[in-house]
């Protein structure tokens, strides 16, 4: 018998988890010897991520193609019959090497019964990764979907609970209503979490099914409130409606199994984007006071920037100079209350600064009846279960003239890192990993494999345009735009903020080219006009991350004129971002092609405009020469600043735990 040639996926250890060990198990979140981190570190360094062959992949179906032969002919019950054994021997086993090649011929035949739509070799060779606890990278388009149901059906039929974590809602609900069939058609119970459905009953349900679809965000929003409903807390149970003691109610008690596998779609949006910030389950705290609010911004208003404060936008900061104090004092003797007090003073002044001069309307939130709700800059998309924090909420809602909503508190925390270092075993798949592979190894144990697309790629790279002003850059992307449109091409027009959608949708309408719009304020129905987005003459102004994980279908013709044209009009804070935008074309094989138009005023050069930068941007005959180093240099710098932040936050909790466990404390 043939082998496939060795993969380096990272494997966790294997353990009985979920229903054979009647508990909710976790990994121990122990603190790794600094030898043992300092050379897994290294191995990330020195390892890049893998780039299966053709080979390999061929190998690999070969062995599941002879595990399937005689399938196909198989009566329903027979069928059944054959389920069963492989259920029973994955009961006993676990998810043993020897046993993936039948289980993913059983799964594979399940898909052509019940979809019409057998699994390619691709998938077969990207779902036996993510069995070996690996990150699949898979081409946008490939069928991620589809793939991600061959290891969830067999752990599952092992025992093991299953979370398939993506990052939307309407992924979930989609995802678990399209694979459905095939998980039925094996015998493996589907549940799904949405934000629509709080009744922790319902929820306790969904968890003790099989596989449960959920957002990263919700998932973790119940393990914080598991861990304070079983944590004998009652002062923070009674603030979210729980019970702190052992004696549960069903509307009380735990909800989650354990976290015991995930699988983790889109697993650069959600394991290196939303890991920036700790996630923050909240309780409702005391009125706004709203005369503290409007004197603050009162007072801020009256300091000059450079003078009395600086601002650092890139890093989201403002520091309060000397005078700036002085200044502070001097507008202090006029009030009263809680900002009487000098330190008091400064907090509140020091927050106002901050409602006014980084967070933007349309860029970092919207204002939709009558409400702010946040935008997740990474993906363009609304965050309606998130809030700023320490009063700069109110702050924002004052400036905007809306309604003061009260003052939220910190109940509980936790960092994604933290959170998915916790499952037992964990997984990934994604169009975009390469670019993190090694903070991907570092912080989770993830190996990345890149995996051969399933026909070649016929996606067609124009280039970029670096033009000195904003203004010339819009001027060349309308025109751009127009062009294609009249060659009977659709374009999808990447944007990065409601705000430019709404800048280019204005000059798209002066130069009489119709055009869909979809940004953060319109996400619920931005998958059907991503999906119309291939259709011939169409125009989609759209949020890089807009539509993530919807299929552009190609209209008729439109494939022998060239197919879907990609245009970027701003650079994404990472390169991978930028790559998926530029994947919406070119799928399955299919043509397209993808450009970028930026300016040397676009916002992510601005704020790298020190240095050699900003040199190169200040003197014409430089820029016109070296002009298209500087995207690809303030991207990397870019990146780099993430990165050390995600690392920041992972290392501060880190010694925060080691903190408590030397005092005593709860970790």
């Amino acid at each position: 018998m043939s082998s496939v040639p060795y993969v380096d996926a990272f494997v966790r250890p294997a353990r009985r988890p979920g229903v054979v060990r009647g508990e909710r198990p976790e990994s121990a979140d122990l603190e790794e010897p600094f030898v043992a981190r300092a050379i897994r570190q290294a191995a990330g360094h020195l390892s890049p991520p893998r780039r299966a062959s053709r080979r390999q992949l061929a190998a690999w179906a070969a062995r599941v193609d002879r595990e399937a032969q005689g399938l196909s002919e198989l009566s329903e019950a027979s069928f059944d019959r054959a389920v069963a054994e492989l259920r029973a021997k994955l009961l006993r086993a676990g998810l043993e090497e020897q046993l993936l090649p039948r289980g993913f011929a059983l799964v594979r035949e399940a898909a052509r019964r019940a979809l019409g739509t057998p699994h390619y070799d691709v998938q077969l060779f990207g779902g036996w990764v993510m069995a070996r606890s690996g990150l699949s990278e898979l081409e946008t388009g490939e069928g991620k979907t589809l793939m991600a149901t061959l290891p969830a059906s067999l752990a599952a039929m092992a025992g093991i609970p299953v979370h398939v974590i993506t990052a939307n809602d309407y992924l979930v609900e989609r995802d678990a209503e399209a694979m459905s069939p095939i998980y039925e058609r094996l015998g493996v119970r589907v549940g799904v979490i949405a934000e629509s459905q709080p009744d922790r009953i319902a929820r306790r349900e969904a968890y003790g099914c099989d596989v449960t679809y959920a957002t990263n965000k919700q998932i973790a929003f119940d393990y914080l409130r598991d861990l304070i409903a079983g944590g004998g807390n009652r002062h923070l149970a009674s603030r979210l409606g729980l019970d702190g003691t052992r004696a549960h109610t069903p509307q009380t008690a735990p909800v989650m199994r354990g976290l015991c596998f995930a699988i983790v779609d889109e697993a650069d949006s959600v394991l290196i984007d939303d890991a920036r910030t700790p996630l923050i389950l909240s309780g409702e705290g005391a009125p706004a006071d709203e005369d503290t609010v409007r004197k603050a911004l009162s007072m801020a208003g009256q300091l000059d920037e450079g003078a009395h404060f600086a601002v650092e936008r890139l890093r989201g900061e403002i520091e309060l100079t000397l005078q700036g104090r002085s200044r502070l004092d001097e507008l202090g003797h006029f009030v009263g209350g809680p900002l009487a007090g000098e330190r008091r003073r400064e907090e509140w002044v020091h927050r106002a600064l901050c409602a006014e001069h980084l967070y933007e309307r349309d860029r970092h939130y919207v204002v939709r009846d009558g409400a702010i709700e946040i935008i997740d800059l990474p993906t363009g998309r609304r965050a309606p279960d998130r809030s700023f924090e320490g009063g700069v909420q109110s702050l924002i809602e004052a400036r905007e003239g809306l309604a003061l909503t009260p003052q939220s508190e910190t109940l509980a925390r936790i960092s994604y890192q933290r959170f998915f270092r916790r499952y037992l075993r964990l997984a990934g798949m994604t169009g975009t990993a390469r670019e993190v592979s090694r903070e991907l190894w570092n912080v989770y144990g993830l190996r990345t494999v890149i995996v051969p697309t399933r026909l070649p790629s016929q996606r067609v790279a124009l280039g970029q345009t670096v033009l000195p002003t904003a203004a010339a850059k819009w001027n060349t992307a309308v025109a751009r735009i127009g062009d294609l449109h009249r060659r009977g091409r659709p374009v999808l027009v990447g944007t990065s903020t409601v705000a430019t959608s709404e800048h280019l949708s204005a000059l798209l309408d002066r130069a009489a080219l119709p055009h869909e719009v979809l940004s953060a304020s319109q996400d619920q129905e931005e998958a059907a006009v991503i999906a119309r987005a291939g259709e011939q003459g169409r125009i989609t102004v759209a949020t890089r991350m807009a539509g993530r994980g919807t299929d552009v279908k190609l209209g008729e013709g439109v494939a022998e004129n060239g197919g879907l044209a990609v245009v970027s009009t701003e650079l994404g804070e990472a390169r991978r971002i930028d790559r998926q935008l530029f994947g919406r074309c070119g799928r399955q094989g299919a043509p397209g092609s993808y450009e970028q138009i930026v300016s040397l005023e676009d916002r992510l050069l601005e704020a790298h405009r020190k240095g050699w930068l900003g040199f190169v941007a200040g003197n014409p005959p430089i820029s016109r020469l070296l002009g298209g180093l500087l995207p690809p240099a303030a991207q990397c710098a870019e990146e780099r600043r993430a990165a050390l932040a995600r690392r920041r936050l992972f290392e501060s909790e880190r010694i925060l735990r080691q903190l408590l466990a030397f005092s005593g404390g709860a970790t």
